[in-house]
Formats: C-alpha cells, structure tokens, sequence
C-alpha cells in the first residue's frame, strides 16, 4: 500500500520475491522498479493487459492480469521459483551489480578487497581506482557474496581471504589498508584462518 515504505523495506532486508502492482499511489510499478533494481524475481499485476510489454521489458519473471486465477498464479509461482534457484547458483558466481551514482555498476567479487560500512552505505574497495560508493546493507551484500570467499571481522568490515596479506595484533593488512577484528567476529575469522592454513 506504500510504495516508498516498501522500497526502504527492500533496502535493509533479503527478498525473495516481489509482487509489483502497476498502478500504487503516486508512482507506477514500472518507474517504481526502475528506481529500486531488484536483485530477487519480480511479478507485475494489473488490470491493464497494456502495460505487459512494459513489464518484460524490466525483466520481469510474468505477469498476472486481473483478476487473478489460481491456476495462472500457480505457474507464475511456479517460473518464479525456478529462477531463484538459479539465482542462487548465478550468486556464487563472479560478477553482480550495484546501484552508484544513478546508474548500475557491475562488481567482480574477486576484484574486491574489502568492504567498507559507512552508516546506510557500502564502499566497496576493489582492483578499480576508487571505490564504489552505494547504498546498501552489509547483510544484503553478503547474501550476495560466495560464503567460501568472503568474511565478516567487524560491524563494519567484511573481507576476501585471497587478498589478507597478513593479520598482526588483531589487525588485517590488504594493500595499504589496515582493517581491524571486532570482538565478537575474532573467534569466526580465526577459525577460518585455521581452516585455509590446513588446506594450503
């Protein structure tokens, strides 16, 4: 029923699936999506056959017309679930992109050093010159991340272990960057250093 309060929602929490209405108050699916790319399956609903081209064309999974038949949402459930379970796969695999500077940048994860939390943002530090600023939480950024590649060692650093130089008083060196280990992640990041010491 809020389009805006729905988009805040998306931006601080994982979604698995989106049901987009073309017409919400005060702005359209289609511009609604537009602003807000969605990394998860969505499905467009109207009453208006019209806009289904509009829909497609945003990559949409379907698109139901109302009203509804149970017969067709089950298949759009269907085709909706068939894509998630290749975006799980696609995820571990070694680009995504992220909003930056209104427009869409793409970001090999393994280019990526480390990332950064600055309040509602990420500053994503990779091979490129400058960082790649977005608005993001760290738990949404690692949900897309390859679990094997990256850690979590502070509230506001996540790493990749193939570009830790070395880790001395509970500090982590990548390049020139001196990162450091929060309490409460100590244990989990030693624990992989561990593990990737026995399989070297």
């Amino acid at each position: 029923t809020d389009p805006f309060e729905a988009a805040e929602f998306i931006s601080h929490n994982k979604v698995d699936l989106l049901f987009l209405d073309m017409h919400m108050p005060d702005i359209s699916g289609v511009d609604w999506l537009k602003a807000n790319p969605m990394s998860c399956p969505v499905i467009f609903t109207t009453a208006y056959p019209q806009y289904a081209l509009a829909g497609f064309d945003l990559n949409a999974v379907d698109f139901l017309l109302k009203p509804v038949k149970y017969e067709r949402f089950a298949a759009a459930i269907h085709k909706a679930e068939k894509t998630i379970n290749l975006s799980r796969i696609e995820n571990k695999s070694d680009f995504f992109f992220v909003k930056s500077e209104y427009q869409l940048v793409k970001i090999f994860a393994g280019d990526i050093l480390f990332i950064e939390s600055l309040d509602d943002y990420l500053k994503i530090h990779h091979g490129l010159k400058r960082p790649t600023l977005t608005l993001m939480t760290m738990k949404k950024m690692l949900d897309q991340l390859p679990q094997e590649q990256f850690i979590r060692v502070h509230r506001s650093y996540t790493v990749q272990l193939s570009k830790i130089e070395s880790v001395k008083n509970r500090k982590i060196k990548i390049g020139e960057h001196q990162i450091p280990i929060g309490d409460i992640y100590a244990e989990s990041f030693l624990s992989r250093m561990k593990d990737q010491e026995k399989s070297a």
